[in-house]
């Protein structure tokens, strides 16, 4: 079953709505884009039919109006050689043939009604299809530059997250100079009370480096999340 089963479905569709609905924008543009066109094939050539009625319609009465004429040529003739009885017939023929002209004449209406309406719809059809081609480009411009700034913001994330685990790493390892720097010269001497209050300093300064850079990891981690 199509997206559309019908010219008026197609003519009065909210493309937006259907869009919305859709699992598989693309795909759904595209099926709805050759089904319009496919559909604007068959409006086309129901009208070429009209059109070429139209067309054999003319010509019938531009035969029976020349056949009137003849009639009436005759006639004259007829008259002219003192023979009302063929002159009558003849006007009775061309009578006749003003009656079917009448009657062609009454068929003329409805095919250019039809002709309107096709001409109507093949409008329609033509603005859908303008339309539902420029949400595609639409759709593809935004997919792609979805894309681009995804993998930009990758790129930065992976980026970032990089740069602070090495801060990381080297505050850390600071921390362990600092440690071993401590224990070394704690070894084969005591300490003076100056010395050791610099070494609490300094293990303290590197403490609350260490602390920031964690609170700062963890607050990346979570505006990265909510994103």
């Amino acid at each position: 079953m199509g997206i559309f089963t019908r010219l008026t479905d197609i003519v009065n569709s909210n493309l937006n709505h259907i869009l919305d609905r859709a699992e598989d924008p693309a795909k759904m543009i595209r099926l709805m884009v050759q089904e319009m066109e496919d559909t604007l094939v068959e409006v086309r050539s129901s009208a070429a039919r009209v059109i070429a009625d139209r067309k054999e319609l003319e010509r019938h009465l531009v035969r029976l109006e020349n056949a009137q004429k003849e009639w009436y040529v005759k006639a004259e003739l007829a008259l002219s050689k003192n023979r009302e009885d063929l002159a009558s017939s003849a006007l009775i023929e061309r009578s006749k043939l003003a009656e079917m002209v009448e009657s062609l004449e009454g068929d003329r209406a409805p095919l250019e009604e039809a002709l309107t309406k096709y001409e109507t719809d093949i409008l329609n059809l033509e603005n859908k299809i303008k339309e539902a081609k420029a949400k595609k480009r639409s759709l593809s411009e935004r997919q792609q530059s979805a894309a681009s700034q995804l993998k930009v913001r990758r790129s930065l994330y992976n980026n970032k997250i990089s740069d602070i685990m090495t801060r990381f790493d080297g505050v850390e390892k600071r921390v362990e100079d600092t440690e071993s720097l401590v224990e070394a010269s704690d070894m084969g001497r005591a300490k003076t009370l100056n010395e050791e209050f610099a070494d609490l300093e300094a293990q303290e300064k590197v403490a609350a480096e260490l602390e920031e850079l964690k609170a700062k990891i963890a607050k990346n981690s979570k505006t990265e999340t909510k994103k």
